[in-house]
């Protein structure tokens, strides 16, 4: 079912079995999935899972080596849509919208969880810990639940009341700390340490990356493989999307599925929490901790990303770009979206159409450039927002 070989540290190339459990590399650096790509050549799309597998469709392409262990609440498939009349506003004649607030759990953190929760069962890990800001400790907890693993979750206090809710209403224990998601990290790291839990904060295990991964491998072929949209712009927090989508891409190209330019990828922050915006700005490989970090877009709110420099690295091979938009924007962005489309999108979606619109005003994005927005999850949960 699946060619993984090995883990692999992107910085310092010391590997690691698949087969045992780890966390990030001895040097401190997240851990990414290898696999057999010269036997994966072998294979064609007619070699995929049917379609209403979801995310799964792409079993060779994930680390799950028995299907038994995989946990699925039908995570997966969620569509690209043309979107025109945004489009129009924004100036793109050629927009569209990977809508990922149709995952369960309501966003794209369940394609993460999914492959994170499935590997934890097929490792024997009985208990698995994390800081969120809101989200992934939803996601986590449901698909704990689902495949009876225990799901520690710490988030801030004042994370969207949804995710609280979640959190609980699945069975998950939850904690809440004044703060940021950096000091549920540091509780988490504490407690995952004294009580045995496995550490799978963002990055601080392998296999999320690699659920979402699967947003790349969705995109490749809605695009007929042989083409690939021209700009994905996607909304960083952690980055772990963006990770995963540029390693999909690669891993395609490798094993000669496509041969199409790598889409310039495009990083959206909110104003008030920018490390990597602050970074590539500055031309640096990695961020600095961001001060007083305060957004209306939760899942932007995370103030330094452990794999920040990968992240900066997609941007630079692609010939990428970062920016910064105001909380203002981002909520009239938002509202104009659901105005023309009917897309309540979560605020971190909101942004990625703010961005878009910038960066065509400054002619970044050119005529008739395919233009994919990453919608990261719905706006019903934020209702305040």
């Amino acid at each position: 079912m699946s060619f993984v070989t090995h883990l692999r540290c992107p910085r310092c190339g010391r590997t690691y079995s698949a087969d045992e459990a780890h966390n990030v590399c001895e040097c401190g650096a997240p851990l990414l999935v290898e696999y057999d790509l010269a036997a994966m050549r072998r294979l064609s799309p007619a070699d995929l899972w049917p379609a209403s597998r979801g995310m799964w469709r792409y079993a060779p392409f994930l680390p799950v080596k028995d299907p038994s262990n995989i946990v699925t609440l039908g995570e997966g498939g969620t569509p690209t849509l043309r979107a025109p009349r945004a489009g129009a506003a924004a100036r793109i004649d050629n927009l569209w919208i990977k809508d990922e607030g149709l995952n369960p759990t309501g966003s794209f953190k369940a394609r993460g969880a999914a492959a994170g929760v499935s590997k934890a069962k097929e490792l024997g890990i009985a208990a698995v810990a994390m800081p969120t800001a809101g989200n992934a400790g939803g996601a986590w907890a449901a698909y704990g639940a689902r495949a009876g693993i225990q799901v520690h979750i710490a988030m801030p206090k004042d994370a969207p009341d949804i995710n609280k809710q979640e959190v609980r209403r699945y069975g998950g224990h939850l904690t809440l700390v004044d703060g940021l998601i950096s000091d549920a990290g540091k509780l988490i790291a504490a407690e995952a340490k004294a009580h045995g839990w496995f550490d799978v904060a963002t990055l601080k295990e392998p296999y999320r990356i690699e659920g979402k991964k699967t947003m790349g491998l969705e995109l490749a072929e809605a695009w007929g493989w042989t083409t690939l949209p021209d700009v994905v712009v996607y909304p960083a927090g952690g980055g772990v999307g963006i990770i995963g989508i540029w390693k999909a891409i690669t891993e395609l190209r490798a094993i000669g599925w496509t041969a199409a330019p790598m889409p310039r990828f495009v990083v959206v922050q909110a104003a008030g929490c920018a490390p990597l915006v602050k970074a590539w700005d500055e031309g640096k490989d990695v961020s600095e901790f961001w001060q007083g970090a305060a957004t209306v877009a939760s899942g932007l709110r995370v103030p330094k990303a452990l794999g920040d420099f990968l992240v900066l690295q997609a941007l630079r091979e692609s010939g990428g770009a970062a920016i910064a938009i105001p909380d203002a924007e981002i909520l009239r962005f938002g509202a104009l979206l659901a105005e023309t489309e009917g897309l309540w999108a979560a605020p971190e979606g909101a942004a990625t159409l703010a961005a878009a619109a910038e960066l065509r005003g400054r002619g970044w994005i050119r005529d008739g450039e395919s233009v994919v927005l990453i919608n990261t999850g719905s706006g019903l949960k934020y209702p305040e927002v």
